[in-house]
């Protein structure tokens, strides 16, 4: 639908608000929600309340947020005079302007009586408005008052009212600055809310946030709510870095669940990244602490919580990552006999399926073998998310899984539903960017590298999102760019062999020729054996521009000595 009221539109399906020139006019996502709500209940006054529930339904805010999101809707629509979105008698809002609707739709023509029958009258013309014939008005008309009643159903009953169990309940409190300076005082406070904002976003709890009481500093939400846990946290600064510790504990006992610290370098990071990367710096693993809690208890309610086999899983993903069959085959014996006397056991069973899928990517199966093994990780995977359908260990796990096989489009899903509840985590965003890139979004991949950049978590896996973004910059046609993101990379990560390949095909599309071939004699070094056959990724599901990226480029890394045979 697109909603059309004085001169303005908001289009439904792009998510775009345009002004009377036609131009797009921007409003973050909370207030492009809330206009939107104001918009299909036009002529009905919506309680503060109301507003808050729809547009926060998982987290407690104060009305701070609520009057920043009418006060940017206001001035894009220049409502300098407040009659548009008017405050009603006794508090809420009212949006007062007529608005229509269009729908792409087109109504049936209506029968006619034959013109010479009983009762015919000469034809009338079609009523239009907007061009749009009056059916299909009223019929977007009943559509939206359709909307609203669901709306309304959804903000008299609770999902915890319903079938939904009830979430966990957080307490975001605010950072304290241990320095007590002005500098420390902002830096927490940003910090604060960027922690709290990427715990909304999490899909199985709820969050109350610090609340800015008028009369004094930032303080602690309403004591009427009693929350399950608390997060706490304490900024330090040093002479050329931010330290963050944090600490989530249980409310009813004082009992601290899980500690993290994080230290963020000042130098050659703006502030905007420092506060990122603070707040997901303790945020990651908070957030993974908490779901394994949730997870261990939703497995002791249901009584699927598997033996004690902590240390077989320890053994055998040591061994993953080595680089001989034989390690690899002891690895797979080890896990398979625990699992076949825990079937039951998910932790085990995802970590076999993990440790097949490097076997698949190690080229240690035969072909047949690397079919079957295939197909018993994935059937491993999906029983392991009927069992633990909000664990981000089988989420994160499965979306490799899925990337590594070239089934980018599921892989993305999954992804997804990891980062729902770990919106942190650096190589689920790596997977989305991969997919992406294979997928021909290339601009999209790009900006998802970047994110785990900004985010930076785990610094483990930071040359992947780091080569990806390297990568996607070389398709993108911007070698220039290209550069520094690869070079990052190896100097974290300086084994990588395709990294260096493409270095060496950055540096041959600059015209420096001499460093595309040290870049491409590095590279086969690590990568003895490699052709202009071997090097590209599984093609498997690609798109066909990411196909003739990919071509490109390796036309490149010949030119900077990579054998074509």
């Amino acid at each position: 639908m697109v909603f059309r009221f004085d001169g303005f539109e908001l289009d439904q399906q792009r998510a775009e608000l345009r002004g009377p020139d036609g131009g797009v006019l921007k409003l973050r996502p909370k207030a492009f929600e809330m206009l939107q709500l104001l918009i299909v209940n036009a002529g009905r006054v919506l309680t503060k309340q109301e507003l808050m529930e729809t547009i926060w339904p998982k987290v407690f805010v104060g009305e701070d947020s609520l009057f920043q999101c009418i006060r940017e809707i206001r001035t894009v629509l220049g409502d300098e005079r407040r009659q548009m979105v008017k405050l009603a008698t006794g508090g809420g809002y009212l949006f007062t302007p007529t608005v229509i609707i269009e729908t792409e739709q087109s109504a049936p023509p209506a029968a006619k009586a034959p013109p010479d029958s009983p009762g015919a009258t000469a034809p009338e013309a079609p009523r239009a408005l907007l061009g749009l014939r009056r059916p299909v008005v009223l019929a977007a008309a009943f559509g939206v008052l359709a909307l609203v009643a669901v709306g309304a159903a959804a903000l008299a009953f609770r999902p915890a009212a319903m079938f939904e169990p009830p979430r966990p309940l957080i307490a975001l409190n605010p950072i304290v600055d241990a320095d007590g300076d002005e500098r420390g005082t902002v830096m927490a406070k940003e910090v604060t809310a960027r922690l709290t904002d990427g715990f909304a976003k999490i899909a199985n709890i709820s969050v109350i946030a610090p609340r800015t009481d008028a009369a004094g500093p930032t303080q602690a939400s309403s004591a009427t709510v009693s929350p399950d846990y608390e997060v706490t946290g304490e900024l330090q600064r040093g002479e050329q870095s931010w330290t963050l510790r944090a600490r989530m504990i249980k409310a009813n006992t004082g009992e601290v669940q899980s500690v993290a610290a994080v230290t963020v370098s000042t130098d050659g990071l703006d502030a905007d990244l420092q506060q990122s990367r603070l707040a997901a710096g303790v945020g990651h693993p908070l957030a993974r602490r908490l779901n394994e809690m949730l997870e261990a208890a939703s497995a002791r309610k249901s009584g699927t919580a598997g033996g004690t086999t902590k240390v077989v899983i320890e053994q055998a993903v040591a061994s993953i990552y080595q680089t001989t069959r034989e390690r690899f085959g002891m690895a797979q014996t080890l896990l398979q006999n625990a699992l076949n006397d825990d079937p039951n056991n998910v932790d085990v069973a995802v970590a076999l399926a993990a440790l097949q899928m490097r076997g698949i990517q190690m080229v240690w199966y035969s072909p047949d073998e690397a079919v079957a093994a295939e197909e018993q990780a994935s059937a491993t995977l999906q029983r392991a998310l009927q069992a633990k359908p909000n664990s981000i260990a089988v989420l994160e796990t499965y979306c490799r899984f899925l990337s590594a096989t070239n089934h980018f489009t599921e892989s993305l899903v999954t992804c997804a539903r990891t980062l729902s509840f770990d919106p942190w985590n650096g190589l689920a965003h790596f997977l989305v960017g991969l997919g992406q890139l294979h997928l021909g979004r290339f601009e999209d991949a790009l900006g998802t590298f970047k994110l785990a950049d900004r985010y930076d978590t785990p610094p483990v896996s930071r040359w992947t999102w780091l080569v990806g973004a390297g990568w996607a910059q070389l398709v993108l046609g911007d070698a220039e760019r290209a550069l520094p993101w690869l070079q990052r990379s190896i100097a974290i990560t300086p084994a990588t062999g395709r990294t260096h390949m493409l270095l060496a095909a950055a540096y041959q599309q600059l015209g420096r020729t001499e460093e595309a071939r040290a870049a491409m004699q590095q590279g086969l070094k690590l990568r003895p054996g490699t052709t202009a056959l071997t090097v590209a990724p599984p093609m498997k599901n690609a798109s066909p521009a990411f196909k003739a990226s990919s071509d490109r480029q390796i036309q490149f890394m010949i030119a900077a000595g990579l054998p074509e045979k």
